[in-house]
């Protein structure tokens, strides 16, 4: 599947709003210029992982909701389906599995990663966590000062508000990844 941008694009403006920021400001905070983001409102565009996380930290907001499409009772999503979204600087896509109720701070996502560039991710806001268990392949993962060589059925729990890495060590490394943001 690819990147749902017109849910992307409902939801940077319903963020924006909630915050009472200008575009200019919160693409200053996120780093972007200020035409980027009026192309993602506006529903063009093709954002990166890492464009869509600078704008979640400006809008101090997680991950998930930005992809937030309405959810039936009982949600199924086959290997390879649900929303899609690719680092543009590692061989690595976070696909959601289920965004966090109105009032929690959790998100839960499958990764798949290729072997090849690691997955350097920059601080989270204060207080995030992230929980990840190797469900195929090899990987290391974790603070980047201090990483873990995991294997299938391996957890790790670390502060992603620290800098961090997912480095698959085998081809199609797959992960189950549950973010908290307090």
């Amino acid at each position: 599947m690819t990147q749902p941008i017109s849910v992307i694009a409902k939801s940077l403006v319903r963020e924006r709003m909630r915050t009472g920021l200008s575009l200019a400001e919160i693409a200053r905070r996120a780093g972007i210029a200020k035409s980027t983001l009026s192309q993602l409102e506006s529903g063009n565009g093709n954002p990166s992982l890492e464009t869509l996380w600078s704008l979640c930290v400006a809008l101090d907001i997680p991950f998930a909701r930005l992809l937030e499409p309405q959810q039936p009772i009982t949600q199924v999503i086959r290997r390879g389906e649900g929303t899609k979204v690719i680092a543009e600087q590692a061989n690595y896509e976070a696909i959601l599995l289920a965004a966090c109720p109105p009032g929690a701070r959790r998100d839960i996502y499958m990764l798949a990663a290729q072997p090849g560039a690691d997955r350097i991710s920059h601080p989270h806001p204060p207080g995030s966590v992230e929980h990840i268990v190797i469900t195929q392949g090899r990987a290391v993962v974790g603070l980047t000062d201090a990483p873990e060589e995991l294997g299938e059925g391996d957890y790790i729990c670390y502060p992603a508000d620290r800098p961090h890495i997912f480095k698959a060590l085998e081809p199609d490394t797959f992960a189950l990844m549950v973010a908290e943001q307090n």
